[in-house]
């Protein structure tokens, strides 16, 4: 396993990133692997050198991260780990329970160190970004975490560059402890942000770690396959469904395996970290052949020829607008 520093930081994580959306309670999403069957997942990532662990309160109810926290304890040391949560969405119907106020990041990460079992995260992400609170109270409320010791490192998800910008310069102008990563859903035929949040992680020097790599399993042949996911996952059809594009992306990427004799997830991952911007991918592990498949990815060197092969479907589709 390789390490790489996340962003300007001095943190270095493993090239891959363990997301734990996957393991907790199957009452939340019929798909997710309860405690038992998810132990041997995050062990066997820990064997094969993975050492930064994403998870978030929503996820289950809060229940992953108990399930992530029970199994680091049992399996790894406490300090040669990653710990990386998150916090956004409702916890529960009151209206104080959501959104970046100082009252909900505090309630937050409190409720997040008592699951995970620990007395610090390694990495907090806001989950998105809140229109509703002002940037400087979450911005102050995170730095004054991370000064109390309950935070090392800050990260952030999904949002527009330009209000990225404003919450970093706003950091740097008051002296606040900074994000230095970014979770963003990036892959093959999700790629929106190469035209202006991954320049700008570039230029800023901010570690990219995206979500959903394999785009919920459609680069990895999960279409038609009769899993319990693909089968019941609400969100890939209004992603990915009834786009031509991407019907041309996925044969592609079948075409290279093809040639290659190796998983199409493979491919998908080979060329997503051959990204400079790209830190780690977060990948959900629920297969025994997920890992290898993601371990052997990193080794995997796609040709110009292919890179070229994979992008040219959605070409069109992340070009900018003409004025």
């Amino acid at each position: 396993m390789n390490y790489v520093r996340l962003g300007n930081s001095g943190l270095k994580v493993s090239r891959l990133c363990l997301g734990c959306m996957t393991y907790g309670a199957p009452a939340w999403r019929p798909w997710v692997l309860p405690e038992a069957q998810a132990r041997p997942f995050i062990r066997d990532a820990l064997e094969a050198g993975i050492n930064f662990f994403d998870t978030a309160n929503i996820y289950s109810a809060g229940e992953s991260e108990r399930i992530l926290g029970r199994a680091l304890k049992d399996f790894a040391r406490r300090e040669d780990m990653v710990i990386a949560t998150k916090a956004f969405f409702p916890t529960s119907e009151h209206p104080n329970s959501r959104g970046l106020s100082r009252k909900h990041i505090i309630q937050s990460v409190e409720a997040s160190l008592q699951r995970l079992g620990t007395d610090y995260i390694d990495l907090f992400v806001m989950h998105r970004f809140d229109e509703e609170t002002p940037i400087e109270e979450t911005a102050d409320t995170l730095d004054t975490l991370v000064r109390a010791g309950k935070i090392r490192y800050l990260g952030a998800s999904s949002m527009h560059a330009w209000r990225f910008m404003k919450m970093l310069d706003f950091q740097r102008h008051n002296k606040l402890a900074p994000f230095i990563s970014m979770q963003s859903q990036y892959n093959l035929i999700t790629r929106e942000d190469e035209l202006d949040l991954i320049p700008l992680c570039q230029e800023e020097g901010i570690g990219l770690t995206p979500w959903s790599p394999l785009a919920r399993g459609t680069l990895a042949g999960a279409k038609g396959s009769g899993t319990l996911r693909a089968e019941t996952d609400e969100q890939s059809p209004r992603w990915y469904g009834g786009r031509s594009e991407v019907e041309q992306s996925i044969q592609a990427v079948e075409s290279i395996a093809a040639v290659r004799g190796v998983p199409t997830a493979q491919v998908s991952l080979a060329w997503l970290v051959s990204k400079t911007a790209v830190a780690a991918p977060i990948v959900g592990m629920s297969k025994s052949h997920h890992l290898q498949d993601a371990l052997k990815a990193l080794s995997l060197t796609l040709s110009s020829q292919e890179i070229a092969s994979l992008e040219a479907p959605m070409k069109e589709q992340i070009r900018p607008p003409r004025w």
